[in-house]
Parts: C-alpha cells; sequence; structure tokens
C-alpha cells in the first residue's frame, strides 16, 4: 500500500521498498505555465561539485546512467530511474524539483505531486497545491538523501528565483549560449516540455506489478538518447562550479541574498583575475567578525596564491566600497545554509528551523531566539498548575516559547553545542537543561529513575517520544557510547540515552563523604544495561 506524505516527513527507503531500482514521477501543471522539472546530485556539502549530475532536458542522465530523465509517461508530467546502488559514493542528495520556464509563480500551480513506484507499485507519495506557495518561482520538492542508508524526505519548499537562482544556490553557474541556427526538430518524446505529455508509457506504470524485479521495464528504459536542443529553451548549460567567472566583476546594482552576489564564485572561491586588489580592509577590524567553527579556515581565507585576509598590500584606503570580490569572498563562508530540511545546522552553535515545514510549531527555550525572517509569532507556553509543581518537584520543568507562522527562526544559547536528534516513533530521555528546543508533535513527560540512597528518593529526566525533532545543547562535543553490562557515567555529565535503557544506581549518595578530606568526589553514578542498539551521550563537562 502506497504511504502518503505530508511536507517534512521522512522514512528509510528499505521502510518502503526492498527495491533499489525506482521509478520517481513527478506532476506538476497550472494555467499557461511550462516547468523544468530537474534532478541535483550533490556532495556531502549539499553542492553540485560535479555538473555532470545536474539531470535536466539538455542532459538526460548520469555518466554511469543511475539518475535517468526519462519523460512525461504514466500520468506525470516528468519522470526519473534512480538506481541507488549505481549512484557513486560521493553523491550523498539527489534532490527534485520544478522551476518556472517564463511568466508565473508557484502559487498558480494546481495540485501536484512527486511518487516512487517499485516494481510497478506506487509505494510513496506527496500531494501538494499552488496554496502553500507564494510568489515563488522554483519549488525543491523531495530528497533522496544518504544518512547510513538512502531515505526519502518530502521537502515542498518554495525558492524565489527561477533554475539560475537555483542552481547558484547548490554552488553552480549558468553559462548562457547563442541559439543554435538549426531548425527546430520533433525532439525524442521522453524530453517533450512537461506540458506535453506524448512520450510512450513503455515504463514500469504503477498498475503493472507483473514482474519480481522493481519496474519490469528497467531493463530497456524508453530511448533516453541526448536531445540536444529544445525549440522552447534557451539552451543553458551547466559549467563546473569551481570554473572561474568569464568576466571581472562589477559592483552588484542590486545585492542577492546575504553571501550571494550573481556569478560570484561559491565559499571563497576567488576569480583568477584580480582577487587581491578588491579585498576590503576588513582585517585591520578587531575583534575579527564572528567565531569560527573548529576544522574551518580563518576568518575571509583566500584560496591558494592569493594574499591571506588581512594581509593586503599597502596602501588600501578604509572604507573600500563592499561590492569587491575580496569582501564577498570573506562572508561566503558564513552566508546561511539551506538544505531544504525543516532543522539546520548553520554551525556548531546556531541552528535554523522553517515553520513552513512540518505544519507543526515549535516549542523552544525561552530567550533562544537569537533572529527570525518571515511571519513568525512567539506566544508563552505554559505547564499549567500540575506541570508547574512537577517541575519543582523534579527539577525538570521548561520554560518554553511556542513558535507559529511562516518563516525560519535561528536559535542560540550561550555558544552551547547543538545536536538536533531526529525521532521516528522511538523515544530518547534527556534532561531538561539539556533542552534547546523540540517539534509540539513530540509527546514528553517527566520519567523517575529509582534510588533508594539518593535524597528525595529518585532521580528525574525527560522522556520524549513520537515523531519529530528535538534538539539538545552540551558543552563541547560530546561522545556517544553503546550500552553494555559494564557501562557507567556520571550523573551530572550524561546528556542523553535511549528511553529502552535500564538505568540503576550504582553507587549511593552519602553527604558526610565530603567531610573526609582526600575523598574522589564522584557522588552518584549511574549503571546502563539494555538491549544492542542502546546508547548514552555523554559531554566533557559537568553541570
Amino acid at each position: 500500500m502506497a504511504r502518503e506524505f505530508q511536507r517534512g516527513h521522512k522514512a528509510k527507503i528499505s521502510d518502503l521498498t526492498s527495491g533499489t531500482d525506482l521509478y520517481v514521477g513527478v506532476q506538476i501543471a497550472g494555467p499557461g505555465l511550462t516547468f523544468d522539472i530537474s534532478c541535483f546530485g550533490l556532495d556531502a556539502n549539499e553542492q553540485l561539485s560535479d555538473d555532470r549530475y545536474f539531470i535536466f532536458f539538455n542532459q538526460p542522465k548520469s555518466p554511469e546512467e543511475s539518475i535517468q530523465l526519462l519523460g512525461a509517461q504514466a500520468g506525470d508530467t516528468e519522470s526519473f530511474r534512480v538506481t541507488l546502488d549505481r549512484i557513486p559514493a560521493d553523491i550523498h542528495k539527489l534532490s527534485f524539483t520544478a522551476t518556472l520556464d517564463g511568466a508565473g509563480q508557484m502559487s498558480q500551480v494546481g495540485p501536484g505531486y512527486i511518487r516512487i513506484v517499485a516494481g510497478g507499485e506506487e509505494v510513496v507519495k506527496y500531494a501538494f497545491t499552488g496554496s502553500e506557495f507564494t510568489t515563488e518561482r522554483a519549488v525543491m520538492l523531495g530528497d533522496f538523501y544518504l544518512k547510513d542508508v538512502w531515505r526519502f524526505a518530502a521537502v515542498g519548499q518554495g525558492f524565489d528565483g527561477g533554475l539560475e537562482a537555483l542552481l547558484k544556490n547548490f554552488g553552480g553557474e549558468v553559462a548562457e549560449e547563442e541559439a543554435p541556427a538549426a531548425p527546430p526538430q520533433g525532439a525524442a518524446p521522453s524530453f517533450a516540455p512537461p506540458a506535453q505529455a506524448a512520450a510512450p508509457p513503455a515504463f514500469g506504470a504503477p498498475a503493472a506489478p507483473q514482474a519480481p524485479q522493481p519496474a519490469p521495464a528497467f531493463g530497456a528504459p524508453p530511448a533516453p538518447a541526448p536531445a540536444p536542443q529544445q525549440p522552447i529553451h534557451a539552451a543553458p548549460t551547466i559549467a563546473a562550479p569551481m570554473a572561474p567567472a568569464p568576466a571581472p566583476h562589477a559592483p552588484a546594482p542590486a545585492p542577492a541574498p546575504y553571501g550571494q552576489p550573481p556569478q560570484q564564485p561559491q565559499f571563497g572561491q576567488v576569480p583568477g583575475q584580480g582577487a587581491p586588489p578588491a579585498a576590503p580592509p576588513y582585517g585591520q577590524q578587531a575583534p575579527p567578525f564572528g567565531q569560527q567553527p573548529p576544522g574551518a579556515p580563518p576568518f575571509g581565507q583566500q584560496p591558494p596564491g592569493a594574499p591571506p585576509f588581512g594581509q593586503q598590500p599597502p596602501g588600501v584606503p578604509q572604507g573600500v566600497p563592499a561590492g569587491g570580490a575580496g569582501l564577498q569572498a570573506a562572508l561566503s563562508p558564513y552566508k546561511e545554509t539551506a538544505t531544504g530540511q525543516r532543522w539546520t545546522s548553520q554551525n556548531q552553535q546556531l541552528m535554523r528551523v522553517d515553520l513552513t515545514m512540518g505544519g507543526t510549531p515549535v516549542l523552544a527555550r525561552q530567550g533562544s531566539m537569537v533572529m527570525y525572517q518571515g511571519k513568525v509569532d512567539f506566544g508563552y507556553k505554559g505547564a499549567g498548575f500540575a506541570g508547574r509543581v512537577v517541575g519543582n518537584a523534579t527539577g525538570q520543568e521548561m520554560q518554553l516559547m511556542r513558535c507559529t507562522g511562516r518563516g525560519q527562526v535561528f536559535l542560540a544559547e550561550e555558544g552551547s553545542h547543538l545536536h538536533p536528534i531526529e525521532l521516528q516513533g522511538d523515544g530518547i530521555c534527556v534532561s531538561a537543561e539539556s533542552v534547546l528546543a523540540f517539534d509540539e508533535s513530540l509527546q514528553y513527560e517527566v520519567r523517575r529513575i529509582e534510588g533508594h540512597g539518593i535524597p528525595g528518593g529518585a532521580l528525574f529526566t525527560m522522556q520524549f517520544q513520537g515523531t519529530g525533532t528535538v534538539v539538545i545543547k552540551t558543552h563541547g562535543v560530546p561522545v556517544v557510547l553503546p550500552v553494555t553490562p559494564t557501562t557507567f557515567a556520571d550523573c551530572n555529565a550524561v546528556v542523553a540515552w535511549s528511553s529502552a535503557s535500564q538505568v540503576i544506581i550504582s553507587s549511593q549518595v552519602r553527604l558526610r563523604r565530603n567531610a573526609y578530606p582526600g575523598h574522589s568526589g564522584e557522588t552518584v553514578n549511574l549503571q546502563f544495561r539494555g538491549a544492542p542498539g542502546n546508547f548514552i551521550v555523554v559531554q566533557p563537562y559537568e553541570v
């Protein structure tokens, strides 16, 4: 039976089907609108580092044919064949997108969907309508992403700008070529524009599960021969994202979103002609702008061969205009990270949640919002009298605010390291002090850990269960350990553990120990037991 996904839902591919040779169909239409439906093969940094894995009307397959564009068939505006076990190891995500070709906006589209078919049977479907969008000209429909195993996520996130803006978001560039003088010819039906539905339904249609192999017709894909040009397109071609820009950059008349100027190389890449002269004198400011994450290059680091940031040639005056390549290169490492997911780590200490995805509010620690974009409302989340009584008695009280609306909220607290943990029906125990934010769809309650030698008779923790994400904060980088019969942890250093673990007290608290000089200072240890697969999370810090 096919599963119906909502925006933000995720699942392992192996939970949907045992097949790895899959059919992906997209249906999208609107009055007077024409669409380009594409697939981006992205690396571990979610960048188009190899332009051969941008699959679109002018490049219908990847080099090893693990991703193929098949054309319109079986009621779908566009379709793809994805063979997961043939995708190269450096490709970590396949992002399926639809962009408008010409005038219009995504709010004008009718009901549409993206679906996965295996062996001729539909296994999952995510439906959307134009009412979910406004003035966007592109939409990221769904992702196949590698997280230990291949998974599928229903994204449904609108994107301002068209195909060119989407390419730049993924680190690619568009080079416009002159249209060929050859007269238009009838292209292969499989690669007709999305509004045409003339391709033969030779692919494994959902109603034909006649062979044990996924999608019976995959052995002979329906002739996705390279159609050189389409008369409806201006035939943009994709240059490698690391290639230098074709001409020197002039100051942009209207700046694009932060860190993404037009025709600007990605993430600190500086064109070969004139990287040093345009660098601004920010190196003369103290302290440096922002805090660099561990392992990242120094702030404003230039590529090899260019002078390091802050060491420009003498004579550069203070207050150089902010349109030069040097400034953009310096700020690019700190630009907002857009992944198409509901929760996105901007760096180790900053988390972004997109309220337009998932359809549920977010509960966050009061005062943890550092910035937001869009129309977002913040309200007080009360615990009620019973909740306050329980919180005061157990120490597991959380002062929360409720975030609703359509926009993005950035959360942080005192530079703590933040870790989003996605729950899919399972549970996790974590101290209320270590919780920064979580989806309101999660169920949470105070859990008691019995121990007769502890003052008050027990320790307490919060237990979260259900489907959603909880963001945990730690002091420093934590370590995750499997639970074994000999696993012990200091109750002041343990952050979280799997809810299926059995927790017992291994040493009693004796308050008079502190009166004896030379005692170890280790008062309460927790022993963890459980079946294989259980874990604990410990931080390098004692609360």
